[in-house]
C-alpha cells in the first residue's frame, strides 16, 4: 500500500532533506539569508549598472534637459533671464531656488548625469571582458540532432565507386571554405564511428560578434560623450557684445564684453587675443507693395578682424554662419539702429556725445533707447526716446514706423530729471531708466510735447539744461543718415568636436549593434553505403528573420561548390530537403 501523506513521502525520499518546504514537520520556518551591509552593496551596484537602470537614466537626463530648452539659461541668454524677472517676479524665486536657469549645472541633472555615468561604465566593462572571452573561444560543437533545429535541410550525394568516407570529408571541407569566405569564424568537429553512431565529419560556424561589439562601442561612445561635454562645459564659455557701425570690440573680460559666462576652469585672464571692428551692416526688406512687405530677407556683418602677428582679415557674420576667430566662434544675434546723440550745457560745451542703441520693439523697428547724463547739466538728465526709421502718424495723432527701413528716420525723447541712481555703486541695466523718483518734463503724461528730432536736428532741453542733437551720420562718413549696430554672441565650446566625434562613433555603433545578425550555422556530412548524407541547419542569436534563406543559400552554393569540384558525387534523385518536419529529415534522426 502506497502512502499519500507528506510526512511519509519525506521519510521515505532519501533525496528530500528533512527541512524541506513539503515536509509534515519542519525544523524551523524558512529564514532569509542577511545580507548585510556588503551584500547590500553588492545589490545596489548590479540595479545601479544593469542595462535597464542605464536606460533609465538616459531618459531621464533627457527629460532633464527639456527646461533647459524651454526656461532661458544664464550662461546662454542672460538677457532673457533678467526679461524673465522683470516680467515674472514671483515666478523667478522658484524657479532659481530649483536651478532652472542653470539647468546643465545644476546638483539635480549633474546627480542624474554622474549616475549615468557610473551606470554606463559599470555595463561596459563586465560586458567587454565577456566579450573579448567569447572572440577567443571555439564555435561551438555540431549538435548531434540537427534536426531538431527549425532552419534545417538536408539532402543526399550518391558516390559511385568511390570511398564515402573521403567524399564526406571533401564535403565538409567545400562548406568549410564557403563558411570562411562568408565571414563565419568555423570550426571542425569530425567523430569516429561507435557502435551506436557511425562516422561524421563537421563544421561549425559562428558569425555576427561585431553586433555585440557595436553594443560595446556604442556604450562606450555615450560615455565619451558625457566626459567631453562635462569637461568641454568647464572649458567653455559664452560672451555678449554690442558694437556700432566703425566701432570695435577687443577679446578681453574688462574691455569689450556687456556680460559673460565663463565654464568653472576657464581663466578670464588669458582669453585668446583678438580684435572686432564692424565695418557696414546689411540687411535687406521686403520692398512696399509685395507680399511680406517689411520682412528681412537677409543680414549681413561685416567685419575687419585682427589678430597678433597677422594681417587683417575681412569676414562676413550671418544668421547660423558664424565667423571662426583665434578657436572662438562669433555669431550675429540681433540688431538695431543707433541713433548718433550730442548733448550740450548752457555754454555749448559738449557733456555727452554717444551712438546710442535703441532696442527694436517690433518687426518695423519701432526702437525704444534711453540715455543717461549724470554729470555736466545742472542736474542729472534721464532721457526716454524712441526712434522711427519711417515715420508716420496714426489716427490717435501718435508716431509709429512703418517700415524697418530708414525712410522718414524721427527720433523723439522724454525728459526727466532726479537721480539717476547710480552713484550709489549698485549695477544698473544700461538699457532701462528707473523714472520712480524722477521729474518729467516732457510726455502726453504731463501734456507737454516729447522733444522731435530729425537727423540733422538740435533742440532745447527744458528749464535751460542746454541743447540736444540729433546728429546725421553721414556727415561723419557713414553710408546713412542713422548708424546699424549688431550685438554678437562670442562662443568657446572645447568639447563639441570631441561630443560630435562620439556621436558619430556611437551611432555607427548602434546601427552594427541594430542590423549585424548573430548567426551560428553547421554542415554535417555522414558517410554511408555509396552515399554520403549531408545535414544543414542553422540557428539565430535573437532576433533573424533572414536565417531560413541564409540556411537554403549555404544549400544552394555548397551544392553548386560540391557539383563544380566533382569530388563528392551527384545529388541522389530522392533528395528531401526542408525542415524538421520533412520525412527525410525523420529518416536521419532515427539513424542518429
Amino acid at each position: 500500500m502506497v502512502s499519500n501523506s507528506r510526512s511519509e513521502r519525506a521519510g521515505s525520499d532519501p533525496l528530500r532533506p528533512d527541512d524541506h518546504a513539503d515536509s509534515a514537520a519542519p525544523a524551523a520556518a524558512i529564514a532569509q539569508p542577511q545580507l548585510g551591509v556588503v551584500g547590500w552593496f553588492r545589490w545596489g551596484w548590479r540595479q545601479l549598472t544593469s542595462m535597464r537602470t542605464a536606460l533609465v537614466l538616459l531618459l531621464l537626463l533627457a527629460i532633464a534637459a527639456i527646461p533647459g530648452s524651454i526656461v532661458p539659461q544664464r550662461t546662454a541668454d542672460p538677457n532673457g533671464v533678467l526679461d524673465f524677472k522683470s516680467k515674472n517676479p514671483d515666478l523667478f524665486r522658484f524657479y532659481d531656488a530649483v536651478q532652472l536657469f542653470d539647468v546643465y549645472s545644476s546638483a539635480w541633472f549633474s546627480a542624474i548625469y554622474i549616475l549615468l555615468f557610473i551606470s554606463l561604465i559599470g555595463c561596459v566593462i563586465p560586458r567587454t571582458k565577456h566579450h573579448f572571452n567569447a572572440l577567443r573561444a571555439r564555435p561551438p560543437r555540431t549538435p548531434a540532432r540537427l534536426s531538431r533545429l527549425d532552419d534545417h535541410a538536408e539532402l543526399d550525394r550518391v558516390v559511385s565507386g568511390g570511398d564515402a568516407e573521403a567524399a564526406a570529408i571533401a564535403a565538409v571541407e567545400l562548406a568549410q571554405a564557403q563558411l570562411r569566405k562568408a565571414g563565419y569564424r568555423v570550426e571542425r568537429y569530425d567523430t569516429a564511428a561507435s557502435a551506436k553512431r557511425p562516422a561524421t565529419a563537421s563544421v561549425s560556424a559562428e558569425r555576427g560578434y561585431a553586433r555585440e561589439t557595436g553594443n560595446l562601442v556604442f556604450h562606450a561612445a555615450l560615455v565619451g560623450v558625457l566626459i567631453s561635454a562635462g569637461v568641454g562645459g568647464g572649458l567653455t564659455y559664452t560672451g555678449q557684445t554690442v558694437i556700432v557701425e566703425g566701432d570695435s570690440f577687443v577679446n578681453s573680460l574688462g574691455l569689450g564684453y556687456t556680460s559673460f559666462n565663463p565654464g568653472r576652469f576657464v581663466d578670464t585672464n588669458a582669453l585668446a587675443p583678438y580684435s572686432l571692428t564692424l565695418d557696414s551692416f546689411d540687411v535687406s526688406y521686403v520692398p512696399v507693395g509685395q507680399s511680406g512687405q517689411g520682412q528681412a530677407g537677409d543680414f549681413a556683418a561685416h567685419l575687419t578682424t585682427r589678430e597678433p602677428g597677422q594681417d587683417p582679415q575681412q569676414q562676413t557674420v550671418r544668421v547660423n554662419h558664424p565667423a571662426a576667430m583665434a578657436g572662438d566662434r562669433v555669431y550675429l544675434m540681433g540688431n538695431g539702429y543707433a541713433p548718433s546723440i550730442t548733448v550740450r550745457n548752457p555754454a555749448g560745451d559738449v557733456v555727452l556725445r554717444e551712438d546710442v542703441e535703441f532696442l527694436p520693439q517690433g518687426a518695423t523697428m519701432t526702437s525704444l533707447g534711453v540715455v543717461k547724463i549724470p554729470d555736466g547739466l545742472a542736474q542729472q538728465v534721464g532721457l526716454v526716446g524712441f526712434f522711427y526709421p519711417t515715420a508716420g502718424k496714426l489716427d490717435t495723432g501718435a508716431l509709429t514706423s512703418a517700415y524697418p527701413a530708414l525712410g522718414n528716420p524721427v527720433l523723439t525723447l522724454d525728459v526727466y530729471t532726479g537721480d539717476l541712481g547710480i552713484d550709489d555703486g549698485t549695477p544698473r541695466n544700461v538699457y532701462a531708466l528707473d523714472v520712480s523718483g524722477m521729474t518729467q518734463l516732457t510726455g502726453r503724461k504731463i501734456n507737454v510735447p516729447s522733444i522731435e528730432l530729425t537727423p540733422g536736428q538740435t533742440a532745447n532741453l527744458p528749464n535751460g539744461l542746454g541743447t540736444i542733437t540729433f546728429e546725421d551720420a553721414t556727415a561723419s562718413g557713414a553710408r546713412e543718415q542713422v548708424k546699424r549696430y549688431v550685438s554678437l554672441s562670442i562662443h568657446r565650446d572645447v568639447g563639441a568636436p570631441w561630443v560630435l566625434g562620439f556621436a558619430i562613433v556611437a551611432l555607427a555603433g548602434l546601427l552594427a549593434g541594430l542590423f549585424i545578425p548573430r548567426r551560428r550555422m553547421w554542415v554535417k556530412a555522414t558517410p554511408g553505403d555509396g552515399v554520403v548524407h549531408l545535414e544543414y541547419a542553422g540557428l539565430a542569436r535573437g532576433e533573424d528573420p533572414a536565417i531560413a534563406a541564409a540556411v537554403a543559400d549555404l544549400v544552394r552554393e555548397h551544392g553548386a561548390a560540391m557539383d563544380a569540384a566533382g569530388t563528392v558525387g551527384a545529388p541522389a534523385a530522392d533528395t528531401a530537403a526542408s525542415g524538421a518536419g520533412a520525412d527525410a529529415a525523420q529518416d536521419t534522426a532515427d539513424r542518429a
